[in-house]
């Protein structure tokens, strides 16, 4: 299943550089490859601090973080360290998203969309919890576009989507997993090693580890 910035979204949602890697470097200023798309470290700083401004004065946001994460109401915004990587990973995942719809012959209707967003303002307010998730409001039609995909996947997959707990909802949320995982270790996702290292398995962005063959080259050892 998707990482964990994307986890507190979909708990939200119910509840209420060089870049180096496999195949060589890419261009300065890359902070992410996905399938061929590119993300730049100029979009993704312009990303977080568009975030961190509206987040700081969203009272509604902080707490869906809060429950989310755990922290106390008002030291959410405490984790700058994390606030890059996150959004990057949302981002990332947003296309591996995509990709397994076009993989699983689905499509998704605006109108879907539109309804996701609707669902999301129900549950606290789509920009709030957008903002919760780690992005500013602008991202709002794409985290509505993520979930909805996500939604229509599980449904092909024979999902109840009036019963999360039903044995046909969980088999195909392992369905939508097992198939996030295979597109994005397809997709040959490379992450700027300032921001961490892209784990297919846990489709997330983690520390990088270096080892003996790469410590001195700055590449992510892929």
């Amino acid at each position: 299943m998707p990482g964990k910035s994307v986890k507190v979204v979909v708990a939200a949602v119910v509840a209420a550089g060089a870049l180096a890697g496999c195949g060589g470097q890419t261009r300065v200023g890359t902070a992410a490859l996905v399938g061929g798309d590119r993300i730049t470290v100029t979009s993704l700083d312009q990303t977080v601090r568009d975030w961190r401004g509206q987040f700081k004065d969203d009272p509604v946001a902080n707490q869906i973080r809060a429950n989310s994460s755990g922290l106390a109401p008002g030291l959410a915004d405490q984790e700058s360290e994390t606030d890059m990587e996150g959004a990057l990973s949302l981002l990332v995942n947003f296309r591996v998203a995509d990709r397994v719809a076009r993989d699983a012959g689905v499509s998704v209707p605006d109108g879907l969309a539109d309804q996701t967003t609707a669902l999301m303002d129900q549950r606290g307010g789509a920009g709030s919890i957008t903002l919760a998730s780690g992005l500013p409001r602008s991202r709002t039609r794409d985290l509505a576009r993520f979930i909805a995909t996500q939604t229509a996947v599980m449904q092909k997959f024979g999902a109840d989507l009036g019963n999360a707990q039903s044995p046909l909802t969980v088999q195909a949320a392992q369905q939508w997993g097992l198939k996030f995982q295979k597109a994005a270790r397809d997709m040959h996702i490379k992450i700027n090693p300032r921001f961490g290292r892209y784990d297919a398995a846990k489709v997330d962005i983690g520390p990088v580890v270096y080892d003996l063959s790469s410590a001195e080259t700055g590449t992510d050892g892929a």
